[in-house]
């Protein structure tokens, strides 16, 4: 038996010392999150209605080759293979959005059987296989009908017909779905849809400062009504949203630079997430609007603010705040140099600390007591070797140096529930068509071939284990 030298010793010593940080507690949820749009395709069979994103995809110009998502991953054909592959990689939830169109063809009135029994179906064959559905209400892919008739969200009726497309659906799913979200993103379809700019989204609107605050008022008006349509249609169930707030990260752990993230992450969300946290539009937002400012009344801000069951934060982005006593605000944004490293997506700046301060600042902030990593991953220049195989091991650094910082919180006792990986398949990514693959497996999207990737691999070893790899 060979015995251990000295630097053996030091090694095996420090690498157990560090996994006991590593673990995650017994009922951790582990999963997966997509989006209806982007992986369904059957955009017009079995009586669906378009989505502006089918209209945004089809004008010249919008998407990124001129691609849609008409066909995506053909999931609405394939779901089985799919939950098939969930099966194999362990994971025991899946996050996923219902395609308002699909359910309800104009946004409102009639309802179309076919759609929801397609996602019964979907639910029937998770639930068969030990995966929980987490049902997201709204992922952008709002009914043209309504886009036409009242100019989507500019109109309080939209806000409206959410909060009746979201009784139906949770009516219909009620005792077999036990955790629902009303809308995911709420910047991307407001101030991406109608607000110009470089990162455009359906409709492609450029509204201006007043018409885009009553754009995102109307939404969160909509996540108020919605979360009480739910409640009221499906008893028990739990209720929140998947957010993308501005994850403040302090440049270095002193107490100066951590208070600077802290009020940092609750003013520079001030028009979403702390709206909903606290009932209010702080003043400094109010002030920074102007006579552009949302209009709104006391029982409105009562309705957007209505308890939450928990918290879904999609982290990507992290903003590096220092103190500044030189500045108003008390504090800096530190812009990203150059040399930043990012993924091969541009804009996902690699920042994993983000899954440690996000949770941490909620938890603090507002005491959240429930908080789950709703979306979190990256896109890689995926390419399969002469094996047939993805050996993606960017992506598995970058998994996990996120979960290494989300262990952190969990051993802190900071009340992070579950971690949902976006994404599981390769997809149709919005603007940028089929350019990025975010994907634990990879599609082919001349055949639709799925293949699971290495990164597919970690995380179901990472679930099994409970624990970092």
């Amino acid at each position: 038996m060979k015995l251990a030298t000295g630097l053996d010793v030091c090694f095996i010593l420090s690498f157990c010392g560090a996994d006991m940080n590593r673990k995650f507690p017994d009922n951790f949820v582990w999963g997966t999150a997509t989006a209806s749009y982007q992986v369904e395709g059957g955009f017009d069979q079995d009586g669906r209605g378009l989505s502006i994103w089918d209209t945004f995809s089809h004008k010249p110009g919008m998407v990124r080759n001129g691609q849609t998502g008409d066909v995506a991953c053909d999931q609405y054909n394939r779901y089985r293979e799919d939950i098939a592959l969930m099966r194999k990689l362990g994971l025991k939830a899946h996050r996923f959005s219902i395609s308002w169109p699909r359910v309800m063809p104009t946004g409102r009135g009639s309802v179309n059987p076919a759609g929801i029994d397609y996602y019964k179906r979907f639910i029937d064959g998770l639930l068969a296989c030990g995966i929980e559905p987490w049902v997201t209400l709204f992922h952008w892919d709002l009914p043209q009908a309504l886009q036409d008739d009242f100019g989507g969200w500019k109109s309080r009726e939209t806000s409206e017909y959410f909060a009746d497309y979201c009784g139906y659906v949770a009516s219909e799913l009620s005792g077999v779905v036990k955790n629902f979200l009303t809308m995911n993103e709420f910047v991307c379809f407001t101030d991406g849809g109608y607000g110009g700019g470089s990162q455009v989204m359906a409709p492609g609107e450029s509204l201006s400062i007043r018409e885009i605050n009553r754009v995102r008022h109307n939404a969160l008006v909509a996540h108020g009504l919605g979360v009480q349509a739910i409640r009221a249609a499906a008893s028990g169930a739990r209720v929140g949203i998947a957010e993308n707030s501005s994850v403040c990260v302090p440049v270095m752990e002193t107490p100066e630079h951590i208070a600077a993230s802290g009020k940092a992450f609750r003013e520079i969300n001030a028009k979403f997430l702390t709206a909903i946290m606290e009932g209010r539009y702080l003043d400094c937002y109010l002030n920074s609007q102007g006579a552009d400012a949302p209009e709104f009344t006391p029982d409105e801000m009562a309705l957007i603010s209505q308890p939450l069951d928990f918290i879904g934060h999609n982290i990507y982005l992290a903003n590096h705040v220092e103190a500044d006593l030189s500045s108003p605000a008390g504090y800096r944004i530190i812009p990203h140099p150059m040399s930043y490293p990012h993924m091969h997506a541009p804009w996902i700046k690699v920042s994993p600390e983000i899954a440690y301060w996000a949770p941490r600042l909620l938890h603090a902030l507002w005491g959240v007591k429930n908080i789950y990593i709703t979306e979190n991953g990256c896109a890689c220049s995926d390419v399969m070797d002469e094996n047939g195989r993805v050996c993606d091991t960017d992506r598995v650094f970058y998994l996990r140096n996120h979960l290494l910082a989300a262990s952190r919180a969990v051993a802190e006792g900071i009340p992070l529930k579950g971690y949902f990986c976006w994404s599981l398949l390769d997809n149709f990514e919005w603007a940028d068509g089929y350019s990025y693959r975010f994907g634990l497996v990879h599609v082919d999207f001349e055949t639709l071939v799925r293949t699971p990737k290495l990164s597919f691999e970690y995380l179901s070893r990472v679930a099994a284990a409970n624990r970092v790899l």
